[in-house]
């Protein structure tokens, strides 16, 4: 099992895919570092050798890309200024309903959470 940026990316999946699952790499970063390493579509991640490991390595430092730790702390920092400003879609966030204008009186489950029942307590 390859270990490239801290992840352990799965044998039995061809490169292009298993790269995504480093947080940070999508479907059109994975075909471009593989299209840079000259990776050929058919190779599964099994196959991958040091050389290989080190290109892949090698492209995405080039590029700068914002991977794994750096990215989440990034994404964090940016929900807590727009929180720490009050924003309105900082104090969606902070409530965790949905921030992007969708519907809340039905849907939204995601976001919200597990329905909770409210009931009628009667005097005893």
């Amino acid at each position: 099992m390859p270990r490239i940026f801290g992840v352990d990316i799965p044998n039995n999946k061809r490169v292009e895919f298993a790269l995504q699952y480093i947080y940070g790499i999508g479907p059109a970063r994975a075909k471009i570092i593989c299209a840079e390493c000259e990776i050929p579509e058919s190779m599964r991640a099994s196959e991958l050798n040091e050389e290989l490991v080190n290109k892949i390595m090698n492209s995405v430092s080039k590029h700068q890309y914002r991977l794994e730790g750096d990215l989440r702390r990034e994404i964090i920092g940016n929900m807590k200024r727009l929180a720490a400003i009050k924003s309105y879609r900082g104090l969606r966030h902070a409530k965790g309903l949905p921030v992007r204008g969708q519907r809340t009186s039905t849907n939204a489950r995601t976001r919200k959470g597990a329905r909770k029942t409210v009931g009628v307590v009667s005097k005893s």
